[in-house]
Parts: C-alpha cells; structure tokens; sequence
C-alpha cells in the first residue's frame, strides 16, 4: 500500500483491535448514511475515559499516527486543554479526534440515536443518526457546508418517508 493511501477498514481494524469505543462522524459517516460527498479521511468521537483514551493512544501507535499539526502535548492533555480537533496522520490515512464536535455535547448525546452500520470484511461502526449528523454540520456555520446540510436534510426526510411506509 502507498504511504498514506487512504484505508477506513484499515483504522477500524485497528481501533476495533484495541476495542476503543468510538462513533464515526464527518464526511465518512455522511457517505454511509448516503451523502453524495467524497471524503479521505476518518473522524471520531469517543467517550473520554481514561481506560478508553489509554485504548485509542494504543491505536493510534498500532497505526503509526502523527500528529497533523506537530504538537507535542500528547492526547489526554490536548482534550484537557480544550483542542476542538486533534488531526493525526496514520501508514492508512488521516484520522481526527474530535471529543466534543460542534452542536452536540459529545458521544454520550449522539450514542443515543446511533446504528451500527456493516461496511465488510467483519468491520461494523457506530454512525449517529441522519439528524445528529445535520446537526454537527450545520453547528459549524461554515459557507462550504450549506450543500451538505442540504443534502443531510434531503436524507432525513427520504428516511422519515420511507420509514412511515413500513410501519405495521
């Protein structure tokens, strides 16, 4: 594999190895949930326990992770701190820890709503729902990201009409 290539499976291996309790967010989570949007990198969310923060650094040796802005505090310190966004570059690709993402007041709030979604090779993630996903996005207030909620909100009304024609 070229270095860098990017290779989801390849970080959810990994992190499922060191069983680090995690929900994908961003651009990754959207293509699942059906978004029409390219994407070349993971981002996580997770509890930050202590046990579940000494898993994700195992993880994230296992993956050769770097950070992407050359801080040198570590993870812990950093989530202390307040760093809204913590980009590491890994041998599969990018992956960014984000403990609290924007709108949301982290993975307590969107493991509510969650689905577990299989993507092969013996790989599930948990994904927040359709809504949690707009509401990160549109939280961000970002120009760039009005297509996408959009889109997201396109989602979510495909899913709510599909799903009043199954009920019993």
């Amino acid at each position: 594999m070229a270095e860098n290539e990017f290779d989801p499976l390849g970080i959810f291996t990994e992190l499922n190895r060191q069983k680090v309790t995690f929900l994908l967010i961003g651009g990754l989570a959207r293509v699942i949930q059906g978004a029409d949007e390219l994407t070349e990198g993971v981002d996580i969310t997770l509890p930050l326990r202590e046990e579940n923060l000494r898993r994700l650094n195992l993880a994230l040796e296992g993956l050769n992770a770097r950070p992407r802005d050359r801080r040198k505090a570590g993870l812990a310190e950093r989530i202390e701190r307040g760093d809204q966004v913590i980009p590491f570059q890994t041998d599969r690709g990018e992956l960014k820890v984000v403990p609290v993402p924007a709108g949301t007041q982290g993975f307590d709030d969107l493991r509510r709503r969650m689905s577990r979604e299989y993507l092969g090779h013996g790989i599930r993630v948990a994904i927040p729902s359709i809504d949690d996903l707009s509401r990160m996005v549109g939280a961000m207030g970002r120009d760039e990201d009005i297509e996408r909620l959009l889109g997201m909100r396109r989602l979510a009304e495909l899913e709510r009409s599909l799903g009043h024609g199954l009920e019993l």
